[in-house]
């Protein structure tokens, strides 16, 4: 696990998880932040393409050494793709959550969700608060 890295190209829901939207698709994972609370992860299991996302709702557990965590969605929308390279390397969402470490991608049932999540900068700031209460 590197150093605490919040790409800007990406937009972060509140529960720590990232989407890099690109036209009417996303790539979503967790933030550093949330891997680095969790600590070691030993296994994820993805949930299967076609499955429907919506905004802020869990999707998927990611498990570590410390404790099982809901995966929350940060946009609504259908699963195209699934990192199933994560089931025989779980530990790529610890050590590059925003590279090999991605989750799912999807197709957008509504482009307009990305409003309501965070630039890099607001998300940053909003770790603050999250940091004091771990």
């Amino acid at each position: 696990m590197g150093d605490a890295s919040y790409p800007a190209d990406l937009l972060y829901h509140p529960e720590h998880d990232w989407a890099r939207v690109e036209g009417d698709q996303a790539t979503l994972g967790i933030t550093w932040y949330a891997q680095d609370v969790l600590g070691e992860v030993v296994f994820f299991e993805p949930p299967t393409v076609g499955t429907k996302l919506t905004q802020g709702e869990a999707y998927a557990e990611v498990e570590s050494v410390k404790a099982v965590a809901d995966v929350i969605a940060p946009l609504t929308g259908e699963i195209v793709a699934v990192n199933d390279h994560l089931s025989a390397s779980p530990q790529a969402i610890n050590e590059d959550p925003y590279g090999a470490g991605w989750l799912v991608k999807v197709r957008l049932d509504d482009p307009s969700g990305v409003e309501s999540l965070m630039d890099a900068e607001r998300y940053t700031a909003s770790l603050t608060g999250a940091r004091d209460q771990t």
